[in-house]
């Protein structure tokens, strides 16, 4: 069902369970990156891996496709280094090395419906600075996260990230944010990573939404480079990523990706 006058369908427990296996994939994968992801690997490795995980699921990949500006995404996942913020094309030429941290974001089909994660992860030893940027980036989706329960509004969850990120001193990326999630991989009601709590569209379980910090060390600036997808930081400054699809029941919210932590 719609709600009135918004554009948000509200999903049946049949439909959330469709999604809980959709889910239950993309959270496998990003465990499974965390022993695959080293110095040396290229980014093409880390996307022929994900795809042929997702379809020995007999599921689909939700990116492979996607329309673009200028072209379709060439691949299966997304594969971000350093300032790339998200959308990074995987290339058999893009080599991971020590100290380069990477997020992945991933999208699987299962009978028409969505499920969507990313992670990033450190390759090998990496700075001080990279390190809290990841344990505050996650730290922010977990205290958004907290915030999705029946009768809190959108403000709410994106409040908790803003302030768990800037609290820190690093900025939350303003130009991409959020998004409902179910027979298409993005829905409304768009989930900014800022905001004013209390305010906003109020929560209701049938929901299901997929929050997504993107955190950057410098400024929340961000550009597009020549390929048509690829999003890095305009300052050059580290940034990461960290995505949950979740679903909101009459219990709670349920966290239809797994726990890849």
């Amino acid at each position: 069902m719609f709600l009135k006058n918004l554009n948000i369908e509200l999903k049946s427990a049949r439909e959330i369970e469709k999604m809980k296996i959709a889910g239950k994939v993309v959270g496998e994968i990003l465990e499974k990156l965390s022993e695959i992801i080293k110095p040396d690997i290229a980014t093409k490795d880390i996307d022929i891996f994900v795809e042929k995980y997702i379809k020995s699921s007999k599921m689909k990949p939700a990116f492979l496709g996607q329309k673009g500006i200028r072209y379709p995404f060439p691949a299966s996942a997304c594969v971000s280094i350093n300032d790339e913020v998200v959308h990074g094309i995987p290339n058999v030429s893009r080599v991971l090395k020590e100290g380069d941290i990477v997020s992945v974001d991933i999208g699987v089909i299962y009978e028409g419906y969505y499920g969507d994660g990313a992670k990033t992860y450190a390759v090998g030893k990496i700075s001080d600075t990279a390190s809290k940027l990841l344990k505050v980036t996650e730290i922010s989706l977990e205290k958004g996260i907290e915030q999705v329960l029946i009768g809190n509004r959108l403000g709410d969850i994106s409040w908790a990230v803003q302030n768990a990120v800037e609290s820190e001193g690093f900025s939350v990326v303003r130009d991409f944010v959020g998004h409902g999630i179910g027979r298409s991989l993005h829905e409304d009601p768009q989930i900014p990573n800022y905001g004013k709590a209390e305010t906003g569209v109020k929560l209701m379980a049938g929901m299901v939404l997929a929050i997504e910090p993107m955190v950057n060390v410098g400024s929340h600036e961000v550009v597009m480079v020549d390929d048509g997808w690829t999003v890095v930081t305009k300052d050059g400054s580290l940034s990461a990523h960290f995505e949950h699809t979740i679903a909101i029941t009459e219990h709670g919210y349920e966290i239809l990706t797994g726990c890849f932590s």
